[in-house]
């Protein structure tokens, strides 16, 4: 069967929720013809997906979701030679890189980061002292994971807001519906960061430091370590999919607690926290969807998917699956299996850097509610990215009474 819908019309964009919901009562698995598709809406397929490489190779995550002009094709073709390092690769390659990964996020480097999340996040909030309004999304919640995961990746301070303009650009060329001139304009911008990359890991090999890039180089103790060009291909992956994701979901994580009545509460009490942050993952994550394509011809659901049949994993519509959460568009922290979301993915590509989100949003909010005797958001309707994969107002605009 096919369905009409376009997951990058404007309505779909402003709300997918009410779209997902039909689909995943009409036909939960469903051909999309805008996007040469299929749309996976109920939580047991998308988790069946997820748990089975074989079957549902990884390799089209990162691949530009419609084709590009040659121009575009050509810029990255000479000069573009990042190498599928983890969400885009599959076993055994995939389990090779993940290991000195996984060890690279260790509870060590998380100790380390702490407290410069929570010196930073500091400062940041010490320049809204002075005023009773700010946008949050574009002053806080841009900023902070960006600075994060780029100081865990070792990048000088005084680089941060050029990488932060060259991740800009990836957003919609990866998964979104990008003009010739936006496409050519991105493949020169991601020619340029990954120059950058290849330059910084050089360097620091020359230069060792204390962080996650000098800890994968000195990661020697297997058959075959990374290669420079393979580290440079993550620390490319990261600096993206590293603040991308933690901004857009401290945004909708502050935009829930606010339109939920929940400021007061959870002032009260702190152990609200925890829960508000797993049921803003599960509600209103900031990754709605992800991408897969068949090995083979295989079914789904019921449905019959042929080889080569790329997936639109729908996160959004999988969260909100009432076979799994009772009243799934109620936001409820009490909520006894948030934890059953499927934001961080699941299986071998399930997301390295989910404590890490988890520890920003916990020192964000906690800092703001120290602050903050209360919290509003002046925006009425809010513009997002148009994409398939990652949602967060463009701008959230806020104004609050001291503690």
């Amino acid at each position: 069967m096919q369905h009409a819908l376009d997951p990058l019309a404007d309505d779909v964009i402003a709300d997918p929720y009410p779209f997902l919901a039909a689909i995943r009562e009409d036909t939960p698995v469903v051909y999309c013809a805008a996007i040469d598709m299929w749309i996976v809406t109920r939580h047991a397929d998308v988790e069946e997906v997820f748990l089975d490489p074989k079957r549902f190779s990884a390799s089209i995550a990162q691949a530009p979701l419609m084709p590009l002009c040659d121009e575009a094709m050509a810029i990255l073709k000479a000069d573009f030679g990042i190498q599928p390092v983890m969400s885009n690769f599959d076993p055994p390659g995939h389990s090779r890189i993940r290991r000195p990964l996984a060890r690279a996020f260790s509870t060590r480097r998380m100790r380390l980061l702490e407290p410069v999340i929570a010196q930073r996040c500091s400062a940041i909030l010490d320049g809204f002292s002075a005023d009773s309004e700010a946008d949050l999304a574009r002053e806080l919640c841009y900023p902070l994971p960006a600075l994060t995961i780029f100081t865990m990746i070792g990048f000088p301070d005084t680089d941060a807001d050029q990488i932060k303009a060259w991740c800009a650009d990836k957003l919609v060329v990866n998964w979104g519906r990008p003009s010739a001139e936006q496409q050519i304009r991105a493949a020169q911008t991601m020619v340029a960061f990954w120059a950058y990359c290849l330059a910084f890991v050089e360097r620091r090999r020359r230069e060792p430091g204390d962080d996650l890039t000098t800890d994968l180089m000195q990661d020697t103790d297997v058959a075959e370590p990374l290669t420079d060009r393979e580290i440079a291909s993550i620390v490319f992956g990261l600096s993206f999919a590293g603040h991308e994701t933690t901004t857009n979901q401290l945004a909708n994580c502050l935009r829930a607690v606010v339109e939920n009545g929940l400021w007061a509460a959870m002032r009260a009490d702190r152990s609200l926290v925890a829960p508000v942050i797993e049921e803003s993952l599960r509600q209103v994550s900031s990754v709605v969807a992800w991408r897969r394509i068949a090995t083979e011809a295989t079914t789904i659901g019921g449905t019959a998917i042929p080889a080569g049949g790329k997936l639109l994993l729908s996160l959004g519509g999988a969260n909100r699956d009432p076979a799994v959460f009772a009243d799934p568009d109620r936001f409820d922290p009490g909520r006894g299996n948030a934890r059953a979301h499927l934001s961080f993915g699941k299986g071998i590509h399930l997301c390295l850097g989910a404590h890490l989100a988890r520890l920003e949003i916990d020192i964000v909010l906690n800092q703001m509610l120290d602050r903050f005797a209360e919290l509003r958001l002046d925006g009425g309707d809010y513009a997002f990215p148009p994409n398939v994969a990652f949602r967060g107002p463009e701008a959230l605009p806020a104004s609050w009474e001291l503690a």
